[in-house]
């Protein structure tokens, strides 16, 4: 059995959700607040990273921190 691109995506986005700490990104600052949200979404860490003006490393900490799972 093969598991569809498009159902796969939709996997890692349902999971990198349930598993975000909310509180955590909505208490950011709103240009920060929108880089995990993207990632949340998209599960690009890169532009995430430029999202936020960090560079990737520190966004990967940010992403911890807020709970997102590297679900790709």
């Amino acid at each position: 059995m093969q598991i569809s691109y498009v159902a796969s995506e939709e996997e890692a986005r349902e999971i990198r959700r349930k598993n975000a700490d909310w509180n955590f990104i909505e208490a950011q600052k709103p240009r920060i607040r929108e880089a995990p949200k993207y990632c949340v979404e998209k599960g690009d860490l890169y532009i995430a990273s430029r999202l936020a003006g960090l560079k990737v490393e520190e966004f990967n900490e940010l992403r911890i921190r807020a709970g997102i799972p590297n679900a790709a």
